[in-house]
Formats: C-alpha cells, sequence, structure tokens
C-alpha cells in the first residue's frame, strides 16, 4: 500500500509479519533489548524520555540526537534475522537499529523529522510495528493542514524514504485508550 501524501515517498505493508512471528518477536526482544529511559534536552532543559529505547547497530555507528550521543549496543540474533527480512522487503542495507517501547498510551514520540546530518539528504527508515496499534501521524513542515495518519498494527512494516524526512514530521500522539505496550524497531543506514 503507497499512501498518498505529495513529496513523501512511503510504503506500507499493514500484515507483513505472521500474528505468530509479530508475537514471537514481540515477547523474544521485550526480554533480549537493554531498554533505558534517556535523559534527552529539550528547549535547553534535560526531561525524561516518555518511552525506553536502546540504539542497536553495527560498530562505528555512533547515533546522536536530543543533545545525546548513543553508542550502540550489538545486534542480538533475533533482530540480525529481522534486519534480514527488512532488508529484503525495502531493498536496502541497514546498519542500525533504534528500538523505542512504548509502555501505554502515555508513552510517545513528539514531532520531529529522521533528519540528522549522519542519515543523509534522502535516509530510508523502516520502521516495524509490533504489539497494540497505535496512530502514527505525519505533518507537513510548511503547512500543518497536509498531514496523514497511520494505523500502525502488529507486525506491520512502514518504509519512509525520499524527501519524506525533509518535507514532513511525524509524531506517535499520547492516547488515553491505550493500555498495552507497542514496540517500534526503526530501521536505519548511518552514513
Amino acid at each position: 500500500m503507497r499512501p498518498d501524501l505529495p513529496g513523501a515517498e512511503l510504503t506500507l505493508w499493514p500484515q507483513w509479519l505472521a500474528i505468530d512471528d509479530a508475537d514471537r518477536l514481540l515477547h523474544g526482544l521485550h526480554g533480549e533489548i537493554p531498554f533505558t529511559q534517556h535523559r534527552l534536552r529539550l528547549f535547553g532543559r534535560e526531561v525524561l524520555a516518555p518511552r525506553l529505547s536502546c540504539w542497536i547497530g553495527d560498530p562505528g555507528t555512533d547515533y546522536q540526537y536530543s543533545g545525546v550521543r548513543f553508542a550502540p549496543h550489538a545486534w542480538t540474533p533475533a533482530l540480525l534475522e529481522l534486519r534480514e527480512r527488512v532488508q529484503e522487503t525495502c531493498d536496502v542495507s541497514f546498519n542500525s537499529v533504534l528500538a523505542n517501547l512504548y509502555r501505554d498510551g502515555d508513552d510517545a514520540m513528539g514531532w520531529h523529522s529522521d533528519d540528522e546530518p549522519e542519515l543523509g539528504s534522502e535516509p530510508v527508515i523502516a520502521s516495524v510495528s509490533l504489539g497494540v496499534t497505535r496512530r502514527f501521524r505525519l505533518r507537513a513542515r510548511d503547512d500543518s493542514r497536509r498531514s496523514l495518519d497511520l494505523e500502525l498494527a502488529h507486525g506491520s512494516l512502514l518504509r519512509m524514504a525520499g524527501a519524506t524526512q525533509r518535507n514532513y514530521r511525524h509524531a506517535l500522539p499520547r492516547s488515553k485508550r491505550v493500555a498495552r505496550a507497542r514496540l517500534n524497531l526503526t530501521f536505519r543506514h548511518i552514513g
């Protein structure tokens, strides 16, 4: 499925993983990944991130965002296998993944673009969602009326490429209706 959004290159596979595979990954990775709650610098002050996260990747794939530099943790066998599947589907090589664990609807990700220099000018970001379905929002940088909401379900894969990060911001808003966890894995290539 290719959502129509001018100036964005998006592909969504709503049921990319079989339910049994997605369940197995969700439970296995939840126990394998060393999640922590990072402190981030926002508007000149330090705050706790409203989610748990872990940066994982090949040696030398340090990543910096919100004023914090992250050295990669080693790949787990399950993540290496998943990376191969994602690379095959997206026809792109990835050397890192950001794992975000949203414990419930109070955990969120604010408006941002994955536009750090180490990702390149037109990065390909492949996002695997596991767990409860959450609403993912995209909004044009130059016109907030140009937007798109996607429901990212358990086992879905979203590929963002081309000028998407340059033209749009995205967010995972809070939701009082969500009581269960969501694990999101965003595969990237650090250049």
